[in-house]
């Protein structure tokens, strides 16, 4: 977005949000490439200019923003890499102030910046609230005795008590699982979900039930945490994990409006993989909804 290089600011004025890549796919169980997902969100997102004609909030009048590049990665082990990431996180900005979005790079890379969003909004003891956009769960215990890929940061998050899992709401998940665990494992730790199925039934429906979820988590630091998968494929090809009979993207970004003033203390947008992608279009929804994110967030200020 034409964000000044957070190493050209001075340390006597740290942004108020710093976006940053993660561009790591060693956690994906399908298509590789999300590693590339940054540099191709960073290039879309030239054109978007500062004021949301939705919202009516000015990024530039509201914030100080920066980018912070690109975080390094320990390419062939999930669980290095989230300990390097998250060294990479806390060192960025100064926590008192700073929030951070990271761009991924695939799911796995969200733990590391909710462990540093949850530091920062003071360690609550009960976890940070969480909305997620998903076409999946991300509850898996393990795949192929990895516990820190792409599908279990979840899990893991509300596991270190950074996610309170109560006050916790997936939107737009839908298709296959693993096993029926996952479920099982979202149902007993009273994690709120609105399947795809409910708004294709009844699209109101499921509005309501986002709105509700907005109103019951008032104002509590959350965490906001978009895959793009969430989106169809005929809209967003460009992913690694594309199930069918997901949101368009003008039902993506209205379902993402309503939580316009949430105490967004952490973000990111993830999943973005461009070798799959047709005329950049999955780069620029992803560009998009950070925009969309950052927009959230003024408002409440």
């Amino acid at each position: 977005m034409r964000f000044p290089r957070l190493s050209d600011l001075g340390d006597d004025s740290p942004p108020d949000w710093i976006v940053f890549g993660a561009p790591f796919d060693g956690g994906t169980t399908f298509h590789p490439g999300a590693r590339f997902g940054p540099r191709a969100i960073r290039d879309a997102s030239q054109y978007l200019k500062p004021a949301s004609i939705e919202l009516e909030v000015d990024l530039s009048a509201t914030f100080s923003l920066a980018d912070g590049g690109d975080s390094p990665v320990a390419a062939y082990s999930c669980s290095d890499n989230l300990e390097l990431l998250t060294t990479f996180a806390q060192g960025l900005g100064q926590s008192a102030q700073s929030h951070l979005l990271a761009l991924g790079g695939d799911h796995s890379i969200s733990l590391a910046n909710i462990r540093v969003a949850w530091e920062r909004a003071g360690r609550p003891a009960t976890g940070l609230a969480a909305i997620i956009f998903d076409a999946h769960l991300d509850t898996v215990d393990t795949v192929w005795d990895e516990s820190y890929g792409h599908a279990s940061f979840l899990r893991r998050a509300i596991e270190d008590g950074c996610v309170d899992a109560a006050r916790t709401l997936i939107i737009g998940v839908r298709g296959s699982l693993n096993t029926l665990d996952d479920l099982q494992f979202a149902h007993s730790k009273h994690i709120t979900l609105v399947p795809m199925s409910r708004f294709i039934d009844d699209f109101a429906s499921g509005e309501r039930a986002v709105l509700e979820f907005r109103d019951r988590i008032g104002d509590a630091p959350v965490y906001l945490s978009c895959d793009v998968d969430a989106v169809d494929p005929a809209f967003a090809p460009g992913t690694g994990t594309p199930v069918c009979g997901g949101f368009t993207s003008a039902q993506m970004l209205g379902i993402l409006r309503r939580f316009q003033g949430a105490q967004v203390v952490g973000a990111d947008v993830v999943e973005v993989c461009p070798a799959r992608d047709l005329s950049a279009n999955t780069a620029m929804l992803a560009a998009q909804i950070a925009f969309e994110i950052l927009c959230l967030d003024a408002v409440g200020r």
